[in-house]
């Protein structure tokens, strides 16, 4: 059976009075729930006026929550977080509507990622990442949808001219921009001793990959890791809200796929 360890923190920064990000998870209440069900992580960050990135936030990933506790025993993971991001993102628009136009474009970007057997399968809008840590790397699972990384994507501009953006933080997808979004789904077969990094662009924004990375690594306790890294983000900047949910993969249950179906691998 998969066995993790795992933590979370969501910290104001050292400027803003208010804390846009909101995170959560769902742990199995059994065995069989691992199986038939498994974990899901969820981190978002919201944006508005009027105190509204915060409602758009615990909006996305309070929807995410309850829709992967009312999933189907058994259903495609894939499936599962899809359905989920698209109710979060029509939550979102929901709460913009009853907000009567206060919540100025109320968005929010969200990751989910949904753990089983050996499989994490990983979902996201906007800008926060998911970053997969493995043998001392941390390689990104997802991808910014942002206007600068869009546009670095294009070959319009180079990488350090859109570190350099005024305009590096401008959303180009985002939860409640629309009725249906594009969301990217991806899947990563687990070992033990891997890590997955759910985080806000408060903390990738300031600290670097390989940081993070060794930050997880030099910690046995992944609170002390959590604590460290959303200090030095705060030290390197501090002008945003910082998020960060670590799981450590401590063993995996191989298993294969037949008709949608899992079988044990010996």
């Amino acid at each position: 059976m998969l066995d993790i360890e795992f933590a979370e923190l969501s910290d104001p920064g050292r400027v803003r009075t208010r804390n846009e990000d909101y995170l959560g998870h769902v742990a199995p209440g059994s065995p069989s729930q691992a199986r038939s069900h498994g974990w899901l992580f969820a981190l978002a960050d919201g944006v508005g006026g009027q105190r509204q990135g915060e409602v758009a936030s615990r909006a996305a990933v309070q929807e995410a929550l309850a829709g992967f506790r009312r999933a189907k025993e058994g259903a495609l993971h894939k499936d599962v977080v899809t359905q989920l991001v698209q109710s979060a993102n029509a939550r979102v628009c929901e709460a913009e509507a009853l907000s009567g136009g206060l919540g100025h474009g109320m968005a929010s970007t969200i990751v989910v990622v949904a753990l089983r057997f050996d499989r994490a399968t990983i979902a996201h809008v906007g800008d926060s990442r998911c970053y997969l840590v493995r043998s001392g790397d941390a390689k990104p699972l997802t991808r910014d949808h942002t206007v600068v990384a869009d546009q670095v994507r294009l070959g319009v501009i180079s990488e350090k001219e859109a570190a350099e953006s005024s305009q590096r933080n401008v959303l180009s997808r985002s939860l409640g921009m629309n009725l249906f979004v594009n969301i990217d789904v991806d899947e990563v077969t687990l070992l033990a001793g891997d890590v997955l990094l759910l985080c806000s662009d408060g903390l990738h924004g300031a600290v670097s990959a390989a940081e993070m990375a060794e930050t997880t690594r030099r910690h046995r306790d992944l609170a002390a890791a959590a604590r460290d890294l959303v200090d030095r983000a705060n030290e390197l900047d501090g002008s945003d809200n910082v998020s960060v949910q670590i799981i450590r993969v401590r063993s995996v249950e191989r298993v294969g796929m037949y008709r949608g179906r899992p079988y044990k691998l010996r």
